[in-house]
């Protein structure tokens, strides 16, 4: 099975290393995902956001074969999730933020333990791990604080250079500190490794992501490179000469427009200067001033959510 991963990502220059398509999961008759469809190339490090409920350790947990789809499909390094199991999980590194680790055992002695179960185990990089997460070998699991436990789960995911590293919210309730180590232990083997995390931490995300998906009930609401993404949404703040109304309807871009005396406000989710600034001309004729205020992603999202729950 870890020969099939290996011809599969090699056989090409570059592919997808996740494909779901129309992937629902159904538990009862609540959609916990609902027709997703989500590609992750090959070097992406790519985030999965969006809010409690959404769907995305669902997600998470399809691609790694602790659930089986209700419908449709998803494949991870060329192989269906179905079949992802034994083998197949030494090509893969997977953290969950409630990781079961035997709290008996020393961190020298699981790593140990997980050795012989990995053909490219590299003892040099486990060192290297060790000593850059400052783990403690000769103390019990059990005795070390939360953050200490994700750094050993990850320094056991990363130490046979998997091609894929899976991570499902590992930042919540880390202090920044420990955030910061983790993630640069995780951007040091970008090089080598496809990134797929999900995390509610939107700050820590805009800081190391290429690619960004939106899920919400279930549904991938937009997914693209992150650099696009910032680009095309604006705080747009319009000072008109005075007090007026549209002269028709708004773009279909603009969310959350709000008007108070002569300033009307909105969200631009299409930038573009000129054509946002001839929109605006149209609407409202000459005015007296315009500004364009670049957005963080925790503010797009925030403003997608609200437009979604106003949609409903």
């Amino acid at each position: 099975m870890t020969q099939a991963i290996s011809q599969t990502t090699t056989s090409r220059e570059a592919f997808d290393v996740i494909r779901t398509e129309n992937l629902t999961k159904k538990f009862g008759r609540v959609h916990a995902l609902a027709g997703l469809n989500l590609n992750v190339a090959e070097g992406a490090v790519y985030a999965l956001v969006g809010p409690n409920g959404a769907g995305k350790t669902t997600a998470i947990k399809i691609l790694m074969n602790i659930f089986g789809p209700t419908h449709g499909r998803a494949q991870v390094l060329g192989m269906e999730s179905t079949q992802i199991a034994g083998g197949a999980f030494t090509s893969i590194g997977y953290v969950s933020e409630n990781q079961q680790l035997p709290e008996w055992m020393r961190v020298g002695g699981l790593l140990a333990y997980l050795r012989p179960f990995y053909p490219s185990w590299d003892r040099d990089l486990e060192k290297e791990l060790v000593k850059q997460f400052d783990l403690p070998l000769d103390r019990k699991l059990r005795h070390l604080s939360r953050g200490m436990r994700m750094k050993a789960a990850l320094a056991s995911a990363l130490a046979y250079h998997p091609k894929l590293i899976v991570l499902d919210e590992p930042f919540t309730g880390l202090d920044p500190l420990v955030r910061d180590e983790l993630i640069e232990g995780l951007l040091d083997r970008a090089e080598e490794s496809t990134i797929f995390v999900s995390s509610h931490d939107l700050a820590e995300i805009e800081s190391f992501a290429s690619h960004v998906g939106y899920l919400e009930d279930g549904r991938l609401r937009l997914s693209e490179e992150l650099g696009v993404l910032v680009e095309r949404f604006r705080e747009v703040e319009v000072t008109l000469n005075a007090p007026t109304t549209p002269r028709s309807k708004v773009p279909d871009s603009w969310m959350h427009v709000s008007t108070s005396a002569a300033v009307v406000r909105f969200v631009e989710s299409r930038f573009d200067r000129e054509r946002t600034s001839g929109d605006v001309r149209n609407l409202f004729g000459e005015v007296r001033d315009i500004t364009y205020t670049p957005m963080s992603l925790r503010s797009i999202f925030l403003a997608m959510a609200k437009a979604g729950r106003n949609a409903a």
